[in-house]
């Protein structure tokens, strides 16, 4: 990375519905526009889980206009940074790239209660890889 150039950090889970997009919408809450966000899925779902979407209202991180998207390997060619929440093989690899893999339970079709225990792992991760990232 040049001395210009902001980072960039693309994060995959399968649908692009829940995980990928909190991890997404604190980044970019948080790095305001130090850091450039990507979000995508290897099989994207219709929409962003609802359940997802209001365990983020409450942290005053509005995700409603976000759009689950596909992963390309273009997307993961131009993030410095991928981070993979269980889509496995379907991940383009290409050399030289920082790959991390979050393990974290799946919020899909689970109530508000199950999510927040997950929303607030994704938070602690995305705070310290933004302090990781800020730190070059």
């Amino acid at each position: 990375m040049t001395e210009i150039q902001k980072p960039s950090v693309l994060f995959v889970c399968v649908h692009n519905a829940g995980r990928s997009q909190m991890a997404a919408g604190y980044l970019r809450h948080l790095a305001g526009d130090r850091v450039e966000v990507r979000s995508a899925g290897s099989m994207p779902a219709d929409q962003i889980n609802p359940v997802a979407v209001e365990a983020m209202r409450e942290e005053g991180i509005d995700i409603t206009a976000e759009q689950p998207k596909v992963l390309t390997a273009e997307a993961v060619q131009d993030s410095d940074v991928v981070i993979t929440m269980g889509c496995g093989d379907a991940c383009p690899f290409f050399p030289g790239k920082r790959y991390e893999d979050w393990k974290l339970d799946d919020p899909a079709v689970q109530g508000i209660e199950s999510v927040r225990p997950i929303r607030d792992e994704i938070k602690d991760r995305v705070e310290t890889l933004l302090t990781e990232l800020l730190a070059k």
